[in-house]
């Protein structure tokens, strides 16, 4: 409304605002109110940004390779890629005139320009194998270019995604390569077979040695176990003749102490025969009456029975003898009392 408008950008947004020529406001994701005809806003994106790129180059054997990756940068100066590149918006905040794909063929221009003498002093081989040294240059170039410092970039990597050669030269290589690996694996089968006869060589000689060595080491046992065998005779015969030199010499003196046995036991018998005779020597010469008598039996009964055997003694001397019945009944009395 009359001419009055309102604009508003976000925080990855890098916002000059100019008023009749001057600058009037900067800074990242601002908003205002503004007069249309006398003002003009420029608006640069400060977010990174990731470059694809493919440019060819030719080799030092002339042949054309293409190198393919990506360049990842961000804005490091707004203002600076201000002054130089025209970044102005209308109210919609559409931008006027697209000044992006100048940037982006300005910086991959600096990059092909530090690749290019480093690719002519290479073999097609080389080259394509060099993906980590483009890199380097790459980032080296514009790391060192005045066109990347003039526009306020900073460069974040560099990757090489692929350096290929041309088709026609890539099933040549591929040729080359397979007819190389075939070679390659020839060889190794060869080489292999070769080790192989060699091991099997190898381990027959080892084998031979082996069982060489086992039949020295059975004979060696064998030996061994004769002389073990003559030793254990030897030893056992050794045993033998000291266990009967044991035993002879054992039962001689068990003889020896069976003989004084039998003479002590003699003695001993010697002895108590002697003493024996002595004591009942005395006894020898007197009559039984007379040691029943010195017996002193103070039992009648036995008296009687004393009695009654003398009778007996001289039956022939009695006519008739009379035993009272009372006698008779206290003797078998007593006889069954003590039953």
């Amino acid at each position: 409304m009359f001419g009055i408008n309102f604009i508003k950008f976000d925080s990855m947004t890098y916002v000059i605002k100019f008023k009749n020529g001057q600058v009037a406001k900067e800074g990242r994701g601002l908003s205002f109110f503004y007069y249309a005809p006398t003002t003009s806003i420029s608006a640069v994106p400060i977010g990174s940004n990731n470059l694809p790129f493919i440019f060819n180059e030719t080799t030092k054997d002339y042949q054309t390779v293409t190198i393919q990756g990506q360049i990842t940068y961000k804005i490091g100066n707004p203002k600076q890629l201000a002054d130089v590149l025209d970044f102005t918006v209308n109210g919609n905040g559409i931008y006027k005139k697209d000044d992006t794909e100048k940037l982006n063929q300005t910086i991959v221009n600096e990059a092909q320009t530090a690749t290019s003498s480093f690719i002519h002093q290479l073999g097609l081989k080389e080259a394509i194998r060099s993906a980590k040294i483009i890199e380097t240059k790459i980032t080296d170039g514009l790391s060192n270019s005045q066109a990347i410092k003039l526009l306020g970039i900073e460069i974040l990597s560099i990757n090489i995604l692929a350096i290929k050669a041309s088709p026609e030269m890539a099933r040549a290589l591929e040729t080359e390569t397979r007819e190389s690996l075939q070679q390659e694996a020839d060889q190794a089968i060869y080489a292999r077979r070769n080790f192989a006869v060699e091991q099997e060589k190898k381990i027959k000689e080892s084998e031979l040695n082996t069982e060489i060595a086992i039949e020295e080491k059975n004979k060696q046992i064998a030996e061994k176990q004769a002389e073990s065998e003559v030793q254990k005779a030897e030893s056992n015969l050794k045993l033998r003749e000291m266990k009967v030199q044991a035993d002879i010499t054992i039962e001689n003196q068990r003889k020896i102490l069976l003989e004084q046995k039998t003479a002590n036991q003699k003695k001993e018998a010697d002895a108590q025969g002697y003493v024996l005779e002595t004591t009942l020597k005395p006894y020898k010469e007197i009559d039984w009456k007379i040691l029943t008598a010195l017996n002193n039996n103070p039992d009648p009964k036995f008296n009687i029975s004393l009695a009654f055997r003398e009778l007996a003694e001289n039956a022939g001397k009695i006519g008739n003898l009379n035993i009272s019945p009372e006698l008779l009944d206290t003797l078998l009395n007593d006889k069954k009392d003590r039953k």
